[in-house]
């Protein structure tokens, strides 16, 4: 009996999808922590954000839970990492959900939500009249 609990055991942890098991893809394990180790706006990182804002709410006395980090593989390079956050209201819950996708061969994070967007560093816009050259005459 036991023998058998082990081996369907084993079984499912070899069958179970990449967003349950990321470590089973080496390339989502990749993404996920080049999203977890990305710069954030008020933080070093952005998990170090995210766990910064449960702990805050924890502090104030609000309820909070925090879901499992997720990727999936979208197509080739693209990974999508995701995560939410529910935190206790008066007298309702809400959920905010974290997803980025990520290019592994450009290695670039681009925030698909809102709340993802909030963490994320400002980066220039791209460059402004000043920085332009005037052509020669």
């Amino acid at each position: 009996m036991v023998g058998l609990v082990l081996v369907g055991g084993l079984v499912y942890w070899t069958l179970q999808p990449p967003s349950l098991n990321p470590m089973a893809d080496a390339r989502a394990a990749e993404a996920m922590a080049l999203v977890q180790t990305h710069r954030a706006h008020h933080a070093p990182t952005l998990r170090q954000a995210i766990t910064d804002r449960v702990q805050a709410l924890a502090k104030r006395g609000q309820g909070v839970k925090l879901g499992e980090w997720r990727v999936e593989r979208e197509q080739g390079d693209l990974y999508l990492v995701k995560i939410f956050l529910r935190e206790q209201e008066t007298r309702s819950w809400f959920e905010r959900e974290y997803h980025w996708r990520v290019d592994l061969d450009k290695r670039s994070v681009v925030a698909l939500t809102l709340p993802a967007s909030e963490l994320m560093p400002t980066e220039p816009e791209g460059p402004t009249l000043t920085d332009q050259k005037t052509p020669s005459p």
